[in-house]
């Protein structure tokens, strides 16, 4: 593509971008300059996404913005304490949270119970209800194949899913083209407006051009918004506006975002 092709689609990609930042480090400083990076001059993400802490602060900054405040629960083990679980959604909402992403309790899926993990997905969304998204994170590199990413998609969905997410980023596999065509392919089956976020090891242009063209190859032209696709990611946001400046790509940042 052209630079001006190129700039085209990164600032296409910044509005559709889940600013990230969930490292263990993180602090208050972090997060005011991630909200100052929210707002740049070549244009807005559509959410930042922090740890729950942080929510309050985040909501503050960016009141007068229209970015939405996303915040993880269960994250990033997917464990199974349910009530944890909805009394973290609580405080969360509480404090001004948007979006809620769900580490789904995979391993309890894994091994065969899909009724804990169908639970937690049900009652999580009881608790956000109908005006915010719950995005669930599948953790689809801890699966063994797309069989198994289809049915962990078709479960979170039947539970009230509004979106379907590949990773949390803490795990060695993260984000791949398999897993998104797998989840993708539940999303078109579904008789209802379901989302898809990639997250985990997209940092630049290219990696992202290559889950937004999945996104609509499966799902129609123009289908991707920041109501039904995502990404999840840190270092992104520095590709995406070096792409819309026309500056030559830098090597990729490292990190699970």
């Amino acid at each position: 593509m052209s630079p001006d092709e190129n700039a085209a689609l990164a600032r296409r990609l910044l509005g559709l971008l889940d600013l990230t930042n969930l490292e263990s480090s993180c602090g208050p400083a972090d997060i005011k300059a991630l909200c100052a990076k929210a707002v740049d001059p070549h244009g807005k993400v559509a959410a930042v996404c922090l740890w729950p802490q942080f929510v309050g602060e985040a909501k503050r900054a960016l009141a007068e913005e229209g970015i939405r405040i996303a915040t993880v629960v269960n994250f990033p083990a997917g464990g199974e304490d349910l009530e944890r679980v909805l009394d973290d959604i609580g405080e969360a909402l509480h404090d001004g949270a948007d979006e809620i992403d769900l580490v789904l309790p995979y391993k309890a899926f894994l091994r065969g119970d899909a009724n804990l993990a169908a639970d937690m997905v049900r009652e999580a969304k009881g608790v956000i209800g109908d005006e915010r998204p719950l995005k669930v994170i599948l953790e689809t590199g801890a699966f063994p194949d797309a069989m198994a990413i289809a049915a962990a998609s078709r479960l979170a969905v039947a539970a009230g899913a509004d979106f379907l997410k590949t990773s949390t980023g803490k795990i060695p596999v993260s984000a791949t083209p398999e897993a998104a065509k797998a989840m993708l392919a539940v999303i078109r089956e579904v008789g209802r407006p379901v989302g898809f976020k990639a997250s985990g090891g997209i940092r630049t242009l290219a990696d992202a051009t290559l889950y937004l063209g999945l996104a609509e190859d499966v799902m129609g032209r123009g289908w991707a918004t920041p109501a039904t696709f995502r990404i999840g990611a840190s270092s992104l946001h520095g590709a995406l506006l070096a792409a819309i400046d026309g500056a030559a790509p830098a090597a990729p940042a490292k990190g699970g975002y």
